[in-house]
């Protein structure tokens, strides 16, 4: 993935970054009033020197009174600039974030020959750390290709390749467990869910460890369900379309761990996938089913579509077990969290009020939003289970997303801090920065935050 930062360039054509209602430049002004330009937010404007050639473009950003400001917006300028090299003029304290928003922007899933990306370069705007944006974008377009690509080419084996490649880009080790072997080594819940795959889709764990051992260690879970037909619980057709992005959560993770490697973030880091399809056959688990977990808890299946968070209780038992200091999962894991928040706005779950706020922070500085959610106690017992210790849907319709924590939190018990993040990992429609189809959604927050609290 070439970036398209380059240094200072002569020629370059300039963007100028002008507020709605603010005058517009000299170059621009005429040009401007002879073809009638409106300077509405996000407007665009190519104007012509007197050779004919480009001479500039005015993109017009959000004026004072608008209550949240798009830092993304200038991702709207990919669809009209023309291929050529740019630079911003008076894009201020907006540059970083909306360098980023039209670098990211110009992503193009191409694996299946589909047109990429126009051939548009950016000279580094000033003061702008260039190296990390790079990261930032090539750790982004790595989760989104994952999340795009379809379950015929991206199943459990796939999913761990990626990993493994990650691991030996950053001198990580990564190791794995798969089929059988994961009820020998005691990984009961992960084995049911995918049991029922074709023997070459085996389900495994995926343990990527890298960084010093005697440093602050900080592990990411991700949810790596392939496919998710349901199970026997099978879904209805519309519900299946989009279940290759069931292993989003897995995506983002890889993406977070990616940002971090790369910048050398001096923690011990540890990712986790569980990497599964749920699939039917004969063997397939069952509703009513009684399953041990790692963590010793007996587990009733209420729903076999319910089985990210089975995948996710062995994964954060086998990352409680070492004491971290941060454990942060993310899953592709309700409906009700869509159904709370819409698709842009992943739900955080977290017992650790700093924390939380400390990641709501920089998913604001990042525009790369989450809301905290409620663990509400009193909905533990919606779990209740006559037969088990637990049972691993809640006994009603409601408060789905929250009841789903719940269930999550009783897998950790010695980390210092956990945190859940309920994601869509998909743009439905396209956004400026945000093209239609798989995200990285709470990666770049994430990351943020690491940094932050762990860097030198």
């Amino acid at each position: 993935m070439p970036s398209i930062f380059v240094p200072a360039a002569d020629g370059a054509t300039p963007i100028w970054f002008v507020p709605g209602g603010a005058d517009l430049p000299d170059a621009a002004r005429a040009w401007a009033k002879a073809t009638g330009f409106e300077t509405s937010a996000g407007a665009t404007l190519t104007v012509p020197g007197a050779d004919g050639a480009l001479a500039g473009v005015v993109f017009v950003t959000e004026g004072a009174g608008v209550r949240e400001k798009n830092p993304f917006l200038a991702g709207k300028l990919t669809g009209v600039l023309p291929a050529g090299t740019y630079r911003f003029e008076g894009a201020g304290a907006t540059a970083r974030l909306a360098a980023l928003g039209l670098a990211l922007g110009l992503y193009r899933f191409s694996r299946y020959g589909k047109p990429a990306a126009k051939d548009i370069r950016l000279v580094a705007p000033d003061d702008v750390d260039v190296a990390a944006l790079e990261r930032t974008v090539r750790a982004v377009e790595t989760a989104r290709d994952l999340i795009n690509t379809p379950a015929n080419d991206l199943g459990p084996v796939e999913l761990e390749a990626a990993i493994r490649a990650l691991g030996e880009r950053h001198g990580a080790t990564v190791t794995s467990i798969v089929g059988d072997d994961l009820l020998a080594r005691n990984f009961p819940l992960v084995h049911a869910v995918g049991r029922a795959a074709a023997a070459h889709r085996a389900p495994r764990i995926v343990d990527l460890v890298w960084g010093s051992e005697d440093a602050p260690k900080v592990t990411l879970v991700g949810k790596g369900v392939v496919f998710d037909t349901g199970g026997l619980n099978i879904k209805p057709d519309a519900s299946m379309l989009l279940m290759k992005k069931d292993m989003g959560g897995s995506a983002v993770m890889i993406a977070a761990a990616d940002m971090v490697m790369g910048a050398k973030i001096p923690v011990r880091l540890r990712l986790i996938v569980g990497a599964v399809e749920n699939s039917i056959s004969g063997d397939a688990f069952r509703p009513g089913d009684v399953i041990p977990s790692r963590k010793g808890l007996s587990v009733e299946i209420g729903n076999t579509d319910a089985e990210g968070r089975l995948v996710l209780a062995d994964a954060l038992a086998l990352a409680d077990e070492e004491a971290p200091e941060l454990i942060v999962d993310a899953a592709t894991l309700t409906g009700a969290a869509r159904v709370a928040l819409g698709p842009d706005l992943p739900p955080l779950y977290s017992d650790d009020d700093a924390f939380a706020a400390d990641l709501l922070r920089h998913g604001q500085a990042e525009h790369d939003p989450l809301w905290r959610m409620p663990l509400w106690n009193p909905y533990d017992d919606l779990l209740a289970s006559k037969i088990a210790d637990v049972n691993h849907i809640s006994g009603g319709p409601f408060a789905g997303s929250i009841t789903a924590a719940l269930f999550l939190r009783r897998f950790v018990g010695q980390a210092k801090t956990w945190a859940h993040l309920d994601v869509f990992a998909w743009t439905p429609s396209a956004k400026p920065g945000r093209p239609e189809g798989g995200e990285a959604q709470g990666a770049r927050a994430l990351a943020a935050l690491i940094a932050e609290r762990y860097g030198r």
